[in-house]
């Protein structure tokens, strides 16, 4: 069934749309990200403007993840605590990121910049993660289940100032680092139309040194608000939040998140980041070829542009 988005100004099919929303949230489910670095380029793909894509991915990732907190919070898999000091960090990131976003809009150079820090950040996000599942991976085969990290061992995190008692990680951390995740989170967010969770999850895993059990939930309930906060500012700024669109990619994605959280407990946490791993670079390498291979169409109109 077509439809026609009065915003985008483009004509899709309606069913195409629900079932890419139901992709994204399975993902989030399976996986504590928002979906929204796969969600944005997919409407790439399908021919929707990237500002429009951008602003109206970040409205679909607030459904799938928190339609995803809702499941972990009866599993008690949150961490509410670093989840608002996350989102302090996020809201302050959001803000300068929407104002970027605004002047690259303005000088012309929004799709470029946009396309660019996908393939640069999915690109390193995905290698890194795949080599360290796998080493991990390999480590358990060989000597058993890798050991988890020694809740007392100190590393960097640990010297900095600003410290405070994140019970349901175990952690006694510095705020400073915590805030400065959930900030760049809150950039890419409003630049890239992401959660952020693909940053985030490795961050507060490597970085934080937060237990994997409560990474995805915590994860999800940042992600949720930051994205509402980043689509409200999207609308009010530059009016790129296409609501019919939002919606049609809100059914599936609800639907497929509650899938994903079910399926995400009965695989192990070294081969859920080895999916992930795979499935960002696999949307980097397509995003890649598009942005440097010759299109067949050496100039296109986008609409809107012209008045």
């Amino acid at each position: 069934m077509q439809i026609y988005l009065p915003i985008a100004e483009v004509v899709v099919n309606s069913f195409t749309l629900i079932g890419l929303g139901g992709i994204v949230g399975l993902m989030s489910g399976l996986f504590g990200v928002g979906g929204g670095f796969l969600i944005t380029p997919l409407l790439f793909f399908i021919g929707i403007p990237p500002p429009i894509a951008v602003a109206t991915g970040a409205n679909q990732v607030v459904a799938s993840s928190f339609s995803g907190v809702l499941a972990h919070v009866k599993r008690k898999t949150v961490d509410f605590r670093m989840g608002w000091v996350l989102l302090a960090g996020g809201l302050i990131g959001s803000s300068l990121g929407v104002l970027l976003f605004n002047l690259l809009s303005r000088l012309g150079q929004v799709d470029l910049v946009v396309q660019l820090c996908y393939v640069i950040f999915l690109g390193l996000i995905g290698a890194m993660m795949l080599q360290e599942s796998l080493r991990a991976l390999r480590r358990t085969r060989i000597s058993g289940p890798v050991k988890p990290m020694r809740r007392h061992q100190h590393g960097w995190v640990h010297r900095w100032p600003l410290k405070m008692k994140f019970r349901a990680s175990g952690l006694y951390i510095s705020a400073i680092p915590v805030l400065l995740v959930g900030a760049l989170v809150g950039v890419l967010g409003a630049i890239m139309g992401v959660g952020g969770g693909f940053i985030m999850v490795p961050a507060m895993i490597y970085l934080l040194g937060m237990p994997t059990k409560v990474v995805i939930g915590t994860s999800l309930f940042q992600i949720t608000f930051l994205s509402a906060y980043t689509t409200l500012m999207h609308a009010v700024s530059s009016n790129t939040v296409d609501v019919m669109l939002a919606v049609l990619l809100i059914v599936g994605g609800v639907v497929g998140a509650q899938i994903g959280t079910h399926w995400g407990t009965r695989l192990r946490a070294e081969q859920l980041r080895i999916l992930l791993a795979l499935l960002v670079l696999a949307v980097c390498g397509k995003l890649a070829l598009d942005l440097f291979l010759r299109p067949e169409n050496l100039y296109s109109i986008t609409p809107g542009l012209l008045k």
